[in-house]
């Protein structure tokens, strides 16, 4: 059962949320050109000193990833395995609430937030995880079948 397609879907969202941990999210950019680079544990000013530390976005992503990473062996629990994934989504939905509140609580008047390609990932994880609980929830009605 481990070979099952929800496997695969699964360890795809643990792959993106890993990559999303270490690249950053965005910037912040002033009126005088400098650049700020908001990352997932601090934002790095344009001369490089480390300004501020989100850390509740890092360690959301990471309960996420160590979640869908662990749910991925739970193939004999399949209501186990949909309740963490569905945990894993509600999760991930949290992470861009605490990102939203994060850029509006440190942006400044004389700044402009420009998002990164990275932070579509967590909402590719999370169409995922969608599949992956449908996936899970046709091997529970095939199981119950026989």
């Amino acid at each position: 059962m481990i070979q099952r397609i929800q496997s695969v879907y699964l360890l795809v969202v643990t792959i993106l949320l890993i990559v999303c941990m270490c690249t950053p999210v965005g910037a912040y950019i002033a009126e005088d050109y400098s650049v700020s680079k908001f990352t997932n544990l601090c934002i790095v000013s344009a001369d490089g000193v480390k300004d501020y530390a989100p850390w509740a976005m890092f360690v959301i992503l990471v309960v996420a990833a160590l979640l869908s990473f662990t749910t991925i062996f739970m193939f004999k629990k399949r209501m186990l395995q949909i309740r963490m994934t569905i945990f894993s989504t509600i999760l991930l939905v949290g992470y861009y609430a605490t990102l939203i509140t994060f850029i509006f609580m440190l942006k400044d008047d004389s700044m402009t937030f420009s998002a990164s390609w990275t932070l579509c990932l967590p909402f590719v994880a999370i169409i995922l995880n969608w599949l992956a609980i449908r996936a899970i929830g046709k091997d529970e009605v095939l199981v119950k079948a026989y």
